[in-house]
């Protein structure tokens, strides 16, 4: 059973990020503060949730939390600054547009800048630990999923609509067949090395 929160002094919310390891789009965060001993049954990681119960948990958390924002950064800042620089990017941005500004972080993962003078707290597998990263994972893995999708019917050749993104067998012999294009992430080594011929 998830914790509600770290403590319960400091105002706090939970950051989490989604996207980092796929081909194509921007990568997503989103920062929570779920009000006190929040719960849901459904509520986990969102790797561990079923797609039908994230957009479930979505509408919840959008309704019930007492302050949420999702943010991005594109695939073409990725490729410039890099994906951790740019996952971080997307929680500060996020943290950003909260309407209650926390007093504590709690971030998925080992790694963080500080967000202005805000005390944070990294915690590995935090989204399978906290509630509100959880709830974080949640919006920002289904605001991801929702973009990509969109972008589907310009791009059917891709698989996204399925793969959303990641580098699947289809993804990747469509890359082979047809190239990348302005939503790939070319910084990945995502495109194939030209056969070189022995003469």
């Amino acid at each position: 059973m998830l914790e509600t929160s770290f403590q319960n002094i400091l105002v706090e919310a939970g950051c989490d990020e989604a996207g980092r390891g796929c081909y194509a789009g921007p990568v997503f965060a989103a920062a929570v503060i779920l009000p006190a001993n929040f719960y849901h049954p459904l509520l986990n990681d969102s790797k561990q949730v079923k797609e039908k119960d994230r957009n479930t948990l979505r509408e919840i958390i959008e309704t019930e939390a007492a302050s949420f924002a999702v943010a991005m950064v594109t695939n073409q800042e990725i490729d410039k600054i890099n994906i951790l620089k740019a996952s971080i990017k997307a929680m500060h941005l996020a943290i950003d547009q909260l309407s209650i500004a926390p007093e504590l972080l709690l971030i998925d993962g080992n790694r963080f800048t500080p967000y202005k003078k805000t005390k944070h707290l990294c915690i590995i597998k935090g989204d399978g630990k906290y509630a509100n990263i959880a709830a974080a994972s949640i919006l920002a893995k289904t605001y991801r999923d929702a973009y990509i999708e969109s972008l589907h019917q310009q791009f059917p050749m891709y698989d996204w609509i399925n793969n959303k993104g990641y580098g699947t067998a289809k993804h990747r012999k469509a890359i082979e067949q047809h190239g990348v294009c302005e939503y790939h992430r070319l910084s990945y080594n995502i495109i194939p090395k030209q056969m070189v011929l022995t003469l």
